[in-house]
């Protein structure tokens, strides 16, 4: 009788694949762990603290109105100085709060430019483009936005605001005038004289609460509405912002028909389709439509949107309160 030997290692094979394999999944889910963690979640500020009684008077130093602008990709970065930014100077934003400052003497209008990085990463662009994420450079400007309208109210309880952003600044301006709107931002409803966005990216055509539109109104809406619920490494498109509460009637949006930012048609952009979703986004902020609203005419007469706001602006700064100083 003979007796077959069993070979050494022949069941350490399969043994082997299966262990290749773990270690190849578990290296995919870190990898992926990573990108998310790296390309940042969207951070929201948290509802502001109860207003104080309002005084009679505030100090010397306060202004009458803080005029808020929040330029758009590109346009600023982290060190830039809000109230000489150079940082680009072709911002957008630079022909509407030049001529504010150029007008108003420092006592009756504080013109601060909101610093923030600025930049919208592509996700899946090989080699990395080296930028920071849309939620990383959305939440500072976000959070600076904030922290300045809340230092200056604690400083200046009289001081009345106007609130005007581009592009990713049009999102950030109107996010924190939902906020306020609703009752959950760092200043009053009451101080806030006028927000106006330009190119928002949250542009919402549902009925109530929502901007008045000057000039044309597009048939699209704002890519986040388009995109809402994509959720990729870095870009979390958050859809409409629920209405503006008790700043409706003060808030104005002006968007540029074909500029893909404000006006995408729904069927253009997907979450089911990621990548060739992804793909339109990034390429938005630099389509040439999109960089033409300082030539963009929205009356009749040949006002720009540019011109119009700065004319809108003076208006609300003319007729502010001139609060007591002590």
């Amino acid at each position: 009788m003979t007796t077959t030997r069993r070979r050494p290692g022949r069941r350490s094979k399969p043994a082997g694949c299966l262990l290749l394999i773990a270690l190849i999944v578990i290296a995919i889910i870190v990898a992926l762990l990573l990108w998310y963690l790296l390309a940042g979640r969207l951070r929201v500020p948290g509802p502001g603290t109860k207003p104080p009684k309002e005084p009679t008077s505030q100090p010397a130093t306060c202004p009458d109105v803080l005029f808020l602008s929040v330029p758009g990709t590109w346009e600023s970065n982290s060190n830039d100085d809000p109230y000489n930014p150079t940082a680009n100077p072709a911002s957008l934003m630079l022909n509407i709060s030049n001529p504010i400052r150029e007008k108003f003497p420092n006592e009756r209008v504080e013109v601060y430019t909101v610093p923030y990085v600025a930049q919208f990463s592509n996700p899946i662009a090989l080699p990395p483009d080296g930028q920071a994420s849309y939620n990383n450079s959305r939440s500072e400007g976000t959070q600076r936005a904030t922290d300045k309208l809340a230092a200056t109210y604690k400083a200046c309880p009289l001081t009345s605001y106007v609130i005007v952003g581009f592009s990713q600044g049009a999102v950030i301006a109107g996010d924190v005038a939902a906020q306020i709107g609703q009752g959950k931002g760092p200043v009053p409803a009451n101080k806030v004289l006028g927000v106006t966005t330009l190119a928002d990216g949250r542009r919402d055509d549902g009925e109530g609460g929502k901007a008045i539109e000057i000039g044309e109104s597009p048939a699209g809406v704002g890519a986040e509405v388009a995109l809402k619920g994509l959720n990729v490494p870095g870009i979390t498109m958050t859809g409409d912002r629920g209405g503006f509460g008790e700043l409706v009637g003060r808030t104005y949006t002006i968007c540029a028909p074909g500029d893909m930012v404000c006006d995408a048609p729904n069927q253009a952009l997907s979450p089911g389709n990621i990548l060739g979703s992804l793909n339109v986004l990034v390429k938005a902020a630099g389509n040439p439509v999109h960089s033409l609203y300082n030539g963009f005419k929205v009356q009749d007469d040949g006002t720009t949107a540019t011109q119009w706001t700065v004319n809108w602006a003076s208006g609300l700064i003319d007729n502010a309160p001139h609060p007591a100083h002590s």
